[in-house]
């Protein structure tokens, strides 16, 4: 009886091992689907063309992890621009409340909702605000990232840049398609950027490269 409570033990031990090492790696390396390979790029399809944005999962994993999942749901299709800045940025990605053509659309709340997932610790980074970088939108809590990110544009206001570095996290750039980015309708400086009738995402997917 002994023995075999031994080898019960140990055979769980052995499983427990097996589900920690098996389950730890699927954690920390984003995928979006069964055996991708090669780097995560989040494909935004808008009114001129395709942005591509090269997703940063060596400095930011879990925000990395986050878009993925957003993205394979389907979830940034047709999400609204409700806030940008010319000079500045362009800011989208509330799944809640700018999602066009949902029951839940409202522009006029756009830019204060997120997802049905808790929300992402802060991985901020000293990787430098620059034209096409892309970060995560929060409130005034370091850790509220949830859904909403905003892209740099190519004409920023380098001091603008410089005061978010280190206090938003960095998870991609745009490697192609800037031009289309900077053609994003902006909005009215005097109401911090909201747009009227904006500029959507049209269609959101994920690729490895």
């Amino acid at each position: 009886m002994t023995s075999l409570k031994i080898r019960a033990a140990a055979i769980a031990g052995l499983l427990a091992i097996f589900a920690a090492t098996f389950f730890g790696a699927t954690i920390s390396a984003p995928t979006a689907s069964l055996g991708a390979t090669g780097t995560p790029h989040l494909i935004l399809t808008l009114k001129d063309g395709d942005v591509d944005i090269q997703l940063l999962p060596d400095i930011a994993p879990k925000h990395v992890q986050r878009i993925i999942d957003l993205t394979t749901k389907g979830a940034y299709d047709g999400v609204v621009f409700h806030r940008v800045i010319d000079g500045f940025m362009a800011q989208t990605g509330d799944v809640q409340y700018g999602k066009s053509g949902s029951p839940s659309y409202n522009l006029q709340m756009a830019g204060v909702g997120g997802s049905d997932m808790p929300n992402v610790q802060a991985e901020f980074s000293d990787t430098p605000y620059a034209p096409g970088i892309v970060g995560a939108a929060r409130s005034n809590d370091p850790n509220s990232f949830n859904s909403q990110f905003f892209i740099m544009l190519g004409d920023m206001d380098p001091d603008q840049g410089a005061g978010l570095t280190g206090q938003y996290t960095v998870f991609g750039k745009v490697v192609a398609g800037m031009q289309f980015i900077d053609n994003i309708k902006k909005g009215d400086r005097a109401r911090n950027g909201s747009v009227d009738d904006p500029d959507k995402i049209i269609k959101a997917q994920i690729v490895y490269k």
